[in-house]
């Protein structure tokens, strides 16, 4: 591991929008230095150096004195101890001549040892919003007592980074610190960590949106900057005027950057595109834009709707949930459950699915759909490991809206094989030998101008296949104490 020598020093940051005291460490407690006598009052100094004579009576000698012919064993009024410190000197005096408290001796170990975070681009060209995500477990043993919830992110420059707390586990405690970033290529950039308290992301800086919609017969909705989803809850199945099983993914053309599912949902009006985009795509009962099913005889099964969900993480960078699907039979007698894992980050067209198969032993072969539409085309792409269609929409006035663009992208190395059915277009693999699989699903919109065309979403998807073959090198390490 890289270990990089980096100086501490103690600054507070303060940007617009948000104000972050960064502690970037505590500085040794200066050595005490003691401090010269007090001068004595005019009077009192002038009367010490009168003679004898001259004292006033408060100054008889002691033979004079009150108490005079005392045994020889008293000690001379000229030898008293001296009048004790005022309490406030006292107490100054003890606490400079105090070692350090073992609380201050952590805190001081923690501050020296902040984690650094060094990255680095491998490809020959640039990422853009290249997410980077940092592991609670991985920092708390590169920095003991380093706390995940007060982390700061600052650049190389000083400026501080939007970042984000993740709870990967539903225990309401963070495991994961996220953060984007933008690479040039071949281009390595270096983070620091500091401790500070965090402030709440302002609303303008949410990029990424999901929530279970229960005013809309329990759809289960998502969206980042670029690109919108929707699957189907258990309230559609049995909805009077359109009932409708299926686990097939809706993907909703969007042209604006901004989060706008809670706006059409309010509308009720999104199948016509008022200028931020609209719901063009069909799904049924086919697989949508990258749902899948069980692949076995030459025959799909897929499961109903689902049936449960929960958030992980909101955003702003970072969404996180699943989705929980009831065991349905396959053919043979087995039965099988799902649980679906989705992860979508901020400035990304793409999707990653995490699917746990249950009630099976070990590898299942399953098939990623596309839905078969009027004019779609379909490239099954095996160096990419991928399926793409680019296809004409068209609203619910069957006017002519444009063109989209859906993918299934699978890990470097899984096996692909290219099927169909009446609905769909399939990539048939498999999960691991515990019922694990991970892919990624995309989807574009020409007239969003972000792909312009079925060449430009090919370009988009071969790109992303390199990005997952050579991913991001990223380092841990700590500055030496001084």
């Amino acid at each position: 591991m890289t270990r990089i020598r980096h100086g501490l020093a103690f600054s507070v940051t303060v940007f617009l929008g948000t104000c972050a005291a960064v502690a970037l460490a505590v500085p040794p407690a200066a050595p005490a230095v003691a401090k010269p006598a007090p001068a004595k009052p005019a009077a009192e100094k002038r009367a010490a150096e009168k003679p004898a004579a001259e004292k006033p009576a408060a100054e008889k000698p002691a033979a004079e004195k009150p108490g005079a012919g005392k045994p020889a064993t008293e000690k001379p009024a000229a030898e008293k101890p001296a009048a004790a410190k005022p309490a406030a000197e006292k107490a100054a005096a003890e606490k400079a001549a105090a070692p350090k408290s073992a609380d201050a001796k952590s805190v001081a170990a923690v501050v020296a040892n902040l984690p650094i975070v060094t990255a680095a681009n491998p490809s020959p060209f640039a990422r853009v919003r290249e997410t980077i995500a940092l592991s609670g477990s991985e920092l708390a043993k590169l920095a003991p007592g380093f706390e995940l919830k007060k982390a700061l992110v600052i650049d190389a420059g000083g400026r501080p980074v939007l970042s984000q707390l993740v709870d990967m586990t539903g225990d309401d405690e963070p495991d994961e610190l996220v953060f984007q970033a933008d690479f040039a290529p071949g281009e390595v950039k270096r983070f620091n960590l500091r401790l500070g308290q965090r402030h709440p992301a302002a609303p303008a800086e949410y990029k990424a949106y999901g929530r279970f919609v229960r005013e809309r017969h329990d759809d289960f909705v998502w969206e980042n900057d670029l690109v919108a989803h929707r699957m189907y809850g258990p309230d559609l199945e049995t909805w009077a005027k359109d009932p409708l099983a299926s686990s097939g993914i809706d993907t909703w053309a969007k042209r604006v950057p901004k989060l706008v599912v809670n706006e059409w949902y309010m509308t009720d009006d999104y199948h016509q595109d008022s200028g931020q985009g609209a719901d063009f795509y069909g799904v049924g009962k086919s697989r949508g834009c990258g749902g899948l099913g069980v692949w076995l005889g030459g025959k799909l099964s897929s499961s109903r709707n689902f049936t449960r969900s929960r958030v992980l993480a909101n955003g702003p960078i970072r969404l996180v949930f699943e989705l929980s699907y009831a065991p349905w039979e396959l053919p043979g007698g087995a039965h099988i459950s799902e649980t679906k894992r989705i992860i979508l980050d901020a400035g990304t067209p793409f999707n990653r699915f995490e699917s746990t198969f249950t009630g099976h032993k070990g590898a299942l072969p399953v098939a990623i759909g596309i839905a078969k539409h009027a004019g779609g085309a379909v490239q099954v792409d095996s160096a990419s490991r991928s399926m793409r269609v680019w296809e004409p929409v068209k609203d619910t006035k069957g006017t002519a809206s444009g063109n989209l663009g859906c993918a299934v992208v699978l890990n470097p190395g899984a096996s692909l094989e290219a099927q169909a059915t009446d609905l769909d277009y399939l990539a048939v693999t498999s999960t691991d030998m515990t019922g694990q699989i991970a892919y990624r699903v995309g989807s574009a919109w020409d007239r969003a101008g972000h792909v312009r065309d079925a060449d430009a979403w090919a370009k988009t998807v071969e790109n992303l296949a390199a990005r997952q073959a050579v991913p991001l090198q990223v380092q841990l390490s700590t500055a030496a104490p001084k």
